[in-house]
């Protein structure tokens, strides 16, 4: 069993016997009355959002999902496509589904694609990423003032604010889960 106090992005409850993932929460401590939980859900069957206010310390069933280490191929008219390395299974995600996380898939992913009742509903991707910058205004050298950033785009179209150092080509590290710059990657 889930409580309100065990929320997080990503975690998966069960409502009315549907499995939902949290994709944002906010802890709610008011100066009267108790405290509560407000959240966005993502039905994992459907791809509807929810938005749901619970009591603190309510308590979730947790649901019968099984993760599956998985490659991403390629995407295509019908959805995205991921393959299972150790006996080749094919599964295909719809955009509704992988939602914004396409913004981080590569060719060749590894990546932890979920099932519920054996039919691929969710996705869960590494904590970060290391995507090339693709399009930014140029850098100058000696132009590192901490504090201080710009856009850039990436090689997946995702567009991150970065240090005014950084240049096209230069690999990032970006956390999923933010869609925020890291650091720079050293290229050895």
């Amino acid at each position: 069993m889930h409580e309100t106090s065990d929320f997080r992005k990503g975690l998966h409850i069960l409502i009315d016997n549907d499995p939902y993932t949290i994709v944002d929460f906010q802890h709610v401590k008011p100066r009267k009355g108790n405290q509560f939980t407000r959240t966005k859900l993502r039905n994992l069957l459907t791809g509807q959002n929810l938005e749901r206010t619970f009591k603190s310390g309510e308590k979730f069933g947790v649901p019968d999902v099984i993760f599956k280490d998985m490659d991403y191929l390629y995407k295509d008219e019908t959805g995205y496509n991921f393959m299972d390395p150790t006996d080749y299974n094919q599964v295909t995600l719809s955009s509704d589904v992988i939602g914004e996380a396409s913004k981080f898939l590569l060719d060749n992913m590894k990546v932890k694609v979920c099932f519920f009742n054996d039919r691929a509903v969710g996705l869960d991707l590494p904590v970060t990423v290391n995507l090339r910058v693709t399009q930014t205004d140029p850098g100058f050298k000696g132009n590192t003032v901490t504090g201080t950033f710009k856009p850039a785009t990436l090689e997946t179209g995702l567009v991150v604010q970065v240090p005014l150092h950084t240049n096209v080509g230069d690999l990032l590290k970006i956390d999923t889960r933010t869609g925020e710059y890291k650091e720079r990657v050293s290229i050895k």
